[in-house]
């Protein structure tokens, strides 16, 4: 398996974990006695996967020359 396919699993990966987590968020922000760190924790583990998400695919599009 050539890099880039090793990048686009890797992708799909985070992106699948980061919809889980937009559930796990929205199921505890509706229970009235959620834990507020742990949501908070949860948030920025999502935050974190969007930006690495973002790198990776910054990794698969080719530079262009100014």
């Amino acid at each position: 398996m050539d890099h880039t396919n090793q990048i686009r699993m890797r992708i799909c990966e985070l992106e699948l974990e980061h919809r889980d987590l937009d559930t796990v968020i929205e199921t505890l922000t509706k229970d009235p006695n959620h834990d507020e760190l742990q949501l908070r924790r949860l948030k920025k583990r999502k935050l974190q996967l969007k930006d690495y998400i973002a790198l990776l695919k910054m990794q698969l599009s080719p530079d262009i020359p100014a």
